[in-house]
């Protein structure tokens, strides 16, 4: 064990060389977007899709860790709760006003706009879901949920540092209660109609659950690397033990399991089934360079992480853990990508647009860091009064840690007021 660090023996992480890189993605990555978008108005709009679906996955699934520690009452996660209720509020309005480029070249991303249903029984039996009005009052429903579902949740949180009462807790919890069913039927609709709605042709009754799994695995890897960098900062130092860094792995090592699972189900049940209308699907991903693609998700999006995390002890070891979560979030974009690209291109993935594709997640990523660090600076970095951060930080330590989190909030906001 002697060779593994335990969290604190990281030196502090000096990240003041990166304050600008949120300001470099944007710039970058508006100017390759408008240059893709001269260039061919099609190919960006389906870069943008894949790189809108790509943060959208982190967005609910912070969402969804949210939902989850207040229905099952956990300790564990109350060191992650804020941050991750920072990451869903980027819900809105961010990602819905990333989200307004693909509703305006919608007719261009999706064929079925200009299929007459009278003529094409694939379309016709999804009426009225599949039909303009539908495709934007689905959306203007998934945005308001998700609003919601973020903004109740925050605010009952900020409420609860305020006084502590137990109101706050019980008012979260009932939001969590019919959020989770809400959260669970927005998301389906989303990635129905946003990622299947590309082939209309096609179904599967598990897409929704292939898409929730992707999110909630990205998610548990990105809060792992933001509690790693915030325990580093001393915002939430001494909060974040080994326990709560094992924690995070093993749900990850979970949903690696599950998500594995969910893709291998799907194929395994429509290929038995062999029906034309079903397989159709992955036969054009099995064609050119897609076929190596496919590849690539067996290999690095299940066995690398899996055969990665099977041991106990890696799971609390920084250097280890974090270019593993910066891989499954590469894994991700890629998975995302095999569902979203070969529509466009079916003969193989398409290199010559790849400056394309990292501009749209350079500028989507850009906006999004910076609006979640505003937020992370105008708050307490912690739940102050969450009743279960005894448990979390331990009793004794309990004042003290309430006491620094509300002096780094209130010394950030002065800083924040400076500028």
């Amino acid at each position: 064990m002697s060779a593994f660090s335990p969290p604190g023996a990281l030196p502090p992480l000096d990240l003041s060389r990166w304050r600008k890189a949120p300001n470099l993605l944007i710039a970058a990555g508006l100017a390759l977007c408008a240059v893709g978008a001269l260039m061919d108005l099609k190919q960006f709009g389906y870069s943008w899709l894949v790189a809108f679906m790509c943060w959208l996955s982190l967005v609910l699934g912070a969402m969804f860790l949210v939902l989850m520690h207040h229905l099952f009452d956990a300790g564990w996660s109350v060191q992650i709760r804020r941050f991750c209720e920072h990451l869903a509020c980027l819900a809105w309005p961010w990602m819905a006003l990333f989200f307004v480029p693909i509703a305006l070249l919608a007719p261009k991303i999706y064929r079925w706009m200009s299929v007459d249903p009278r003529l094409d029984h694939a379309l016709r039996a999804k009426w009225p879901l599949f039909t303009k009005p539908g495709f934007y009052l689905a959306a203007v429903l998934c945005f308001a949920t998700w609003w919601l579902i973020s903004s109740r949740l925050r605010y009952w949180s900020l409420k609860q540092d305020a006084d502590g009462a137990a109101h706050c807790t019980h008012r979260m919890r009932f939001h969590s209660a019919w959020g989770i069913v809400a959260f669970g039927f927005s998301l389906t609709l989303a990635a129905i109609m946003w990622m299947n709605g590309l082939q209309y042709e096609w179904y599967s009754t598990m897409y929704g659950v292939y898409y929730f799994a992707g999110c909630a695995w990205v998610a548990l890897a990105a809060a792992y690397v933001i509690a790693m960098v915030l325990d580093q900062q001393g915002l939430i130092r001494g909060l974040m033990g080994e326990q709560q860094y094992y924690y995070l792995g093993s749900l990850l090592f979970a949903f690696t399991v599950f998500s594995a699972y969910i893709h291998f189900s799907q194929y395994f049940v429509i290929w038995n089934g062999n029906i034309p209308e079903e397989t159709f699907w992955y036969v054009l991903r099995e064609k050119g360079t897609w076929f190596a693609i496919g590849l690539v998700l067996v290999f690095g999006h299940f066995l690398v992480p899996f055969l990665a995390l099977l041991r106990i002890d890696v799971k609390r070891v920084f250097r280890f853990m974090v270019p593993l979560c910066l891989w499954i979030g590469l894994m991700e974009y890629f998975d995302l990508s095999f569902n979203i690209t070969p529509v466009l291109h079916p003969n193989g993935f398409p290199l010559r647009w790849v400056w394309l594709d990292a501009g749209c997640v350079a500028l989507m990523g850009g906006v999004l860091a910076k609006a979640f660090l505003r937020d992370l600076h105008r708050h307490p970095p912690f739940p102050l009064k969450d009743p279960r951060l005894c448990e979390a930080a331990g009793l004794p330590h309990v004042a003290a840690f309430q006491a620094a989190g509300a002096g780094l909030a209130a010394g950030a906001s002065a800083r924040g007021g400076a500028r």
